[in-house]
């Protein structure tokens, strides 16, 4: 059985900043931590619905991923508490996506299901606040016939603004060949696409006394992005439009070091216009990461057209990035640009 454990102070704080995120991110220049509404309205990419039959289903697996216990900002979710959270810290938009472990555990029938019960529940939100919510669409990959399925569902039926995938299921990273009908589906459409870390099976156990979400995380996204750029798919599917998380992960420190040592004629040729070519056209939302040595890194990569505005929220206070972000220092014209721009460019609709 999971083992969750708050106590009356950490239900007080699980709506404000006791989280992970609060908890790694003392006060400081390098970590704002008290966001004012000041500034454009935030589109937030990176932000978590946490529906009650999905997480009565998995809470087991939201345990095991926290090194045994179900830390403070998963508990207490509400669409209300979310819009008042978003209020406060100038959120005006949110897209909604599922936050790992995901819906998919090995069982086809429980990860369909789940898919359509979570993604039907996003888009009841967004109906019901209307302009205040969007939604990313979980698919239950890999099973294929069923990811086919409920991509036409999404964006037929609930008009979804996007598709939500994790780094990895089963051990199989993104640009596994597996997923090639999924990735050629989602080219068809000119889906934008976020992808957010999983907790790999190898991984899980590393170091038992540090919990995944710590180091295994930021992990992720480095190797998504290489599966996704070595195999080709890419390269293939150049009409999908990638998020990734936190500011790409570890990917700003090691593109350097991935372009020099993926210079070998048999990795070379599945980026014919080069490592840096293919992550400069990529999309980055910066949850967790709005300070200055990973704001620095990342802009030192990609233009400033590429990076969005994510919190992370409920399982990050929203002021963890929200302050932060208006806290680096960045031009009015960058700030607008990270706040909403670049995220309306992707969604127009949200403009409305």
């Amino acid at each position: 059985m999971s083992r969750i454990v708050p106590t009356r102070r950490q239900l007080i704080c699980a709506a404000g900043s006791s989280t992970v995120a609060g908890l790694l991110s003392p006060p400081g220049r390098l970590f704002a931590q008290t966001a004012t509404p000041a500034g454009p309205p935030l589109v937030d990419v990176h932000h978590h619905t946490v529906p009650p039959f999905w997480f009565e289903e998995v809470k087991d697996r939201i345990a095991a991923q926290g090194g045994g216990r179900i830390v403070p900002g998963w508990l207490g979710w509400s669409p209300q508490r979310a819009i008042e959270e978003m209020d406060k810290n100038g959120v005006g938009t949110a897209i909604l996506s599922i936050s790992t472990p995901g819906i998919w555990f090995g069982d086809i029938v429980q990860s369909r299901r789940l898919a359509r019960s979570v993604n039907d529940y996003a888009a009841r939100l967004a109906q019901d606040h209307k302009g205040r919510f969007g939604v990313f669409a979980a698919l239950p990959a890999p099973d294929i016939d069923g990811s086919l399925a409920e991509i036409a569902h999404a964006y037929d039926t609930l008009k979804a603004d996007g598709i939500g995938l994790l780094t990895s299921y089963g051990d199989k990273w993104l640009g596994d060949p597996l997923y090639d009908p999924i990735m050629a589906e989602l080219d068809r459409r000119g889906a934008v696409v976020y992808v957010h870390p999983a907790t790999p099976g190898c991984c899980t156990s590393l170091m038992p006394h540090v919990p995944a979400f710590l180091t295994e995380f930021i992990q992720e996204t480095n190797r998504a992005i290489t599966s996704l750029m070595y195999s080709g798919s890419l390269g293939r599917y150049r009409n999908i439009r990638f998020v990734f998380s936190h500011a790409g992960g570890t990917m700003p420190m090691l593109a350097g070091r991935v372009a020099q040592l993926g210079s070998l004629p048999a990795l070379a040729q599945k980026v014919p216009d080069g490592v840096e070519a293919e992550l400069k056209r990529l999309h980055y939302e910066i949850a967790n990461s709005a300070n200055k040595p990973a704001i620095a890194a990342l802009t030192s990569l990609v233009p400033m057209t590429q990076i969005m505005f994510g919190s992370d929220f409920p399982l990050v206070p929203l002021p963890a990035t929200a302050g932060g972000l208006r806290g680096l220092g960045l031009s009015p014209s960058d700030l607008a640009a990270i706040s909403r721009q670049n995220a309306l460019r992707l969604f127009p609709r949200l403009a409305g």
